[in-house]
């Protein structure tokens, strides 16, 4: 694998849109990569299919650019792939190949792909397909711009699917403390850099302890949901808790992070102090009582997010029996933990 551009992003986000270039050619790679480049995108490449995959999963790029012929997995079965991964579904691809024939290309399409090129091609042409399809894709999954997870179209969209459907599902519903005076204290690009650390670290613990069609979506703001099945929803509300716990201390000045707290100044002019960030995560199912909206689902959640959010300290809801159940505080979540979770 070529040395990846390690670029840093502008905008909203503070990274630039990336891209991902799939092709056993060595040379294309190259000139897509420098093209690409100079048209301000930041580009990973691969050259062949199981490398594609791992890289999608972990940059999550905005696009994918993938030759469709390549040794150890073809880039139809990569199309596959990555449309029943969670984090990877709507990653839109353009497919460049050497065949044409429109029977080709109404395969790529059933298939998931969201363009086709054909080799050979000129290179402002494959600019202006990467613009297009990035612009149509921001549009049709209103992906929220700073940490790119599905945003409320698309979580409402998978929510309805799980309200109407018959399998048991849980609603875990994160959002944060003290984060808007997080934000006063240390202005709007460190508190964007918290959102975009913790949609990351949404994206692994449910990864590492969920389904593999477990979906996460960013709400706006600092809230975000995670859509699993109940008897999972446990081990990935703790571990969200436990790997937030663990990043809160880079999130500020030593100083303050040694003190425990930052001061803030009230309207009035008063100073005031707040605790350092943490995170309420409340969580919802439908295994006892049936959920017939998704109307009626966000009640219940933004329910149990206030009731949690009034307990100093990281703290998981979930409402169990018609009753609310909580743990709260540092040792009883590494309690509830225990070594299987840290061991992953």
């Amino acid at each position: 694998m070529e040395n990846q551009s390690g670029a840093v992003r502008a905008g909203i986000s503070g990274q630039k849109e990336t891209i991902l270039v799939v092709d056993d050619e060595p040379n294309l790679r190259k000139i897509l990569k420098f093209q690409l480049e100079a048209s301000d995108f930041r580009v990973f490449t691969a050259e062949n299919g199981v490398e594609a995959v791992e890289i999608a999963k972990r940059e999550q790029p905005t696009l994918v650019l993938l030759d469709l012929m390549m040794p150890k997995m073809s880039g139809a079965d990569v199309v596959r792939e990555l449309k029943v991964e969670p984090t990877t579904r709507f990653i839109p691809v353009i497919i460049l190949t050497a065949k044409t024939g429109n029977d080709e290309k109404l395969r790529q399409f059933e298939n998931g792909a969201q363009d086709y090129i054909t080799k050979p091609f000129e290179l402002s042409e494959v600019l202006a397909r990467v613009k297009g399809v990035i612009a149509w894709s921001r549009a049709q999954r209103q992906a929220n711009p700073l940490t790119g997870l599905p945003g409320n179209l698309s979580i409402e969209e998978e929510l309805t699917k799980r309200v109407l459907g018959s399998e048991p599902f849980a609603l875990i519903y994160a959002d944060l403390d003290h984060f808007k005076p997080y934000n006063d204290y240390y202005g709007y690009h460190r508190g964007d850099q918290v959102i975009f650390t913790l949609s990351r670290l949404l994206i692994s613990s449910t990864r590492a302890t969920g389904n593999r069609f477990d979906f996460v979506g960013h709400i706006g703001g600092d809230d975000f949901v995670v859509i699993s099945t109940p008897e999972r929803a446990e081990a990935i509300g703790m571990r969200i808790i436990a790997d937030f716990q663990e990043k809160v201390p880079s999130f500020y000045d030593a100083e303050d992070a040694a003190r425990g707290f930052i001061e803030v100044k009230s309207r009035m002019g008063e100073p005031r102090r707040f605790p350092l960030l943490s995170i309420t995560v409340a969580c919802l199912t439908n295994e006892q009582r049936p959920i017939r909206h998704v109307v009626e689902a966000s009640d219940i959640a933004a329910e149990l997010k206030r009731y949690g959010k009034g307990i100093p300290g990281s703290v998981w809801v979930k409402e169990r029996r018609g009753q609310v159940w909580y743990a709260a505080g540092s040792e009883q979540i590494q309690e509830l933990i225990g070594g299987e979770l840290r061991g992953r």
